[in-house]
């Protein structure tokens, strides 16, 4: 708007230089006047018009970013779940005491030390839990059993 006023002024000027009759530069200003209120109203009114336009986009965009915001939320809990940092539990059966304790998972570890009686526990982190028998029956290659349930006692039948 500043422009436009110093073009007002400008043009004011210029023509107060060039006009000489009295009576003509007082009708052109006027009449110009007369011109540019409307001109000018009709400007405001565009400007008016789009600020509440960009008010309006930026709640949308607010709201939209308050939903991606909760959406990240979730994301990040899913994953969380998903990618636990600190590995998984692992329960185990002393098969001396059978004593019950919990430990991390660390496929690093072939042994683990019972904390009630002390002994010794070898791991292996090959099997799967799905594979163990469904009635409950021993594989025969824990340590300590000396294969119960090997297929060698069925062969001598």
């Amino acid at each position: 708007m500043k422009n436009i006023k110093n073009e007002y002024k400008g043009f004011l000027d210029d023509i107060e230089k060039n006009i000489k009759n009295k009576e003509d530069l007082e009708y052109v200003k006027k009449r110009f006047t007369a011109f540019l209120d409307p001109v000018l109203d009709e400007i405001n009114s565009i400007i008016e018009y789009k600020k509440e336009e960009v008010e309006e986009l930026e709640k949308r965009q607010q709201e939209i970013e308050r939903k991606m915001s909760k959406m990240q939320s979730v994301i990040d809990n899913i994953e969380k779940d998903i990618y636990a940092e600190d590995g998984f539990d692992f329960e185990i059966v002393c098969p001396y005491c059978n004593h019950e304790f919990i430990i991390d998972v660390d496929e690093n570890k072939t042994e683990i030390e019972c904390p009630e009686c002390n002994n010794l526990i070898e791991l292996d982190w090959s099997g799967d839990v799905d594979d163990e028998p469904s009635a409950g029956g021993c594989l025969g290659d824990c340590h300590g059993c000396h294969g119960c349930g090997s297929e060698d006692e069925d062969d001598d039948m």
